[in-house]
């Protein structure tokens, strides 16, 4: 399977996807027409990089990821945060390895506004070995200022 052209998405076909690697499958499956929702969808992230070992999602702070005191709640950070990470060690695996997340550690910095800020997160993995892989992120916003940053540990299904 190719990689989708300029302008052009690739149609949903999970069986095709076994056989592309981590990035090969971030690449597509983020793109395909009909493609089943995904986390990112409901909270508006954009991916912005998908490249071996680093991917960065963007998103818009909205109201209703207000907590009570009226500003975004951890929780978005927190899954910005674990899905950039999870993605960076995604795109270093071959075709037919699975992972999921066996630790994550969120540290916040700053209240974020509810109000349209932009948060900009990037992952990075650390290291990626045979049963375990250890990655990375930070998350700023649109001063360029730090939010919150994690570290996350992932297990590797071979």
């Amino acid at each position: 399977m190719t990689e989708p052209s300029a302008g052009e998405a690739q149609s949903w076909a999970p069986t095709d996807l076994a056989q592309l690697s981590g990035l090969e499958l971030l690449r597509t499956a983020m793109t395909a027409q009909g493609r089943p929702p995904f986390i990112g969808d409901l909270l508006g992230m954009e991916i912005e990089q998908l490249e071996h070992g680093e991917v960065v999602f963007g998103l818009r702070t909205r109201p209703d990821f207000a907590n009570p005191l009226g500003t975004t709640h951890g929780g978005i950070c927190a899954t910005l945060l674990d899905s950039v990470m999870g993605c960076a060690v995604h795109t270093t695996l071959d075709a037919g390895v699975g992972y999921t997340t066996l630790e994550l550690k969120i540290n916040y910095i700053r209240a974020v506004p509810t109000a349209g800020s932009r948060l900009i997160a990037t992952g990075t993995t650390i290291h990626v070995g045979r049963t375990t892989a250890t990655a990375e992120g930070r998350i700023v916003d649109d001063q360029d200022r730090l939010v919150a940053h994690g570290t996350t540990t992932c297990v590797i299904f071979r």
